[in-house]
């Protein structure tokens, strides 16, 4: 099905299965849209008239399920075009994705030189001001730890100064809504108290930190963990390092890619067990998500996919991910995750991180007619994008 955007009439989507970003199910479900918002909700046949009826079940088949819009807060590309190549692309990329059930996303982008980002972060900027989908942009980088640099430039690492950083903010005129850093750097908490203040979400990743590093920073205001276990010390019994830090802060939400190459299935159900509703699930995709094998280019870095698997030509490191939201969703109901945990984490816990959690991420009255139907197997067969919500 074409998804369907900025619908300004009356809509019913009927006889679904309701999984809501709370994590609550509800059984022969409906919900009334009006102008781009949800309106009303209910179960049974007591829905009144509307200008669009969708039965959810003609359309889906039995175990037709409605989720809200799916949110990607950390994603940088797809259908073979790279988030950082500028405005076209970003816009052929979220078009894949969207058919996908990402109704909304945070533009990440991958190391480069600071005159480089703060050019690609005002693009963004631009971007979110005449398209609502856009909720603006994450840095990955360049403030990174180099021996965990994974499939960022390491000539183009450096360590974070006020200065810089006033200027990444400045050149997203508000629009960045996350930046990640390895607090253990040189200057790494200021910089991590000087995005917190600006309003945007600190995020720790790319890092050497060990527990009380990355307790420090969680001090300072850090409330992401950028893709829990990749780029970061894993778990040791005497040496916790930052995922454990970070699941026992109930400040902090956990990055997940749950595509069963970043994180063993294990893992995946792992981190919905040592931090329930703070898991956000992501894609980190990269140009190939919803293209071919081949040859691409991640920032600076060379990429070959092969059987779906990105990795850099230099290191064979995993360089970003081929998967799209609707997978996520299959893969972690499969790790074990129950189903209204797993949607709470692609679309409420998100929508949270990025403080956009009063309009988004919830199907019920108030919040934004974003909505996604999908069958028994979780193929999308129905995408709808409401109003634009208030920033």
């Amino acid at each position: 099905m074409t998804p369907t955007t900025d619908f300004r009439g009356s809509r019913v989507i009927h006889s679904a299965r309701l999984a809501d970003g709370d994590g609550s199910i509800t059984e022969d479900a409906w919900v009334r849209f009006e102008e781009g918002m949800v309106v009303a909700r209910g179960t049974g046949a007591d829905w009144a008239p509307a200008d669009d009826v969708v039965d959810a079940s003609a359309l889906a088949g039995d175990g037709a399920l409605l989720t809200p819009g799916f949110i990607d807060i950390h994603g940088h590309g797809g259908a073979s075009a790279a988030y950082d190549e500028g405005a076209d692309a970003i816009r052929i990329g979220r078009d894949m994705h969207r058919s996908h059930g990402t109704t909304r996303a945070v533009i990440s982008l991958v190391t480069a030189s600071v005159d480089d980002l703060a050019r690609q972060v005002a693009v963004i900027a631009d971007l979110a001001e005449s398209d609502a989908e856009i909720l603006g942009s994450h840095l990955e980088g360049p403030f990174l730890d180099p021996g965990h640099q994974g499939a960022h430039e390491p000539s183009l690492l450096r360590h974070p100064t006020s200065a810089d950083i006033a200027r990444l903010l400045e050149a997203g005129r508000g629009t960045v809504r996350q930046m990640t850093i390895a607090p253990e750097l040189p200057g790494g908490l200021d910089a991590v108290r000087q995005i917190v203040a600006s309003g945007a979400a600190a995020a720790v990743g790319h890092t050497d930190a060990d527990a009380d590093a990355a307790r420090a920073a969680f001090e300072a205001g850090a409330s992401i963990l950028t893709h829990a276990f990749n780029a970061m010390n894993g778990i040791h019994h005497r040496a916790p390092g930052p995922v454990v830090t970070a699941a026992a802060d109930h400040r902090v939400v956990l990055e997940g890619i749950a595509d069963n190459i970043h994180l063993h299935p294990h893992i995946i159900k792992l981190l919905f067990d040592v931090a329930p509703g703070r898991v956000a699930l992501i894609t980190d995709a990269m140009a190939a998500a919803g293209s071919a094998d081949g040859h691409y280019d991640l920032g600076a870095v060379k990429v070959t996919v092969k059987d779906g698997v990105a990795r850099t030509d230099d290191t064979g490191s995993i360089a970003g991910s081929t998967l799209t939201q609707d997978v996520a969703l299959r893969r972690a109901v499969e790790a074990g995750v129950p189903l209204g945990e797993a949607v709470r984490a692609l679309t409420a816990t998100p929508a949270d991180a990025v403080g956009r959690g009063s309009t988004l991420g919830l199907l019920q009255p108030g919040f934004v007619a974003d909505a996604v139907l999908l069958d028994a197997d979780f193929a999308v067969q129905g995408v709808w994008v409401g109003a634009a919500p208030a920033r």
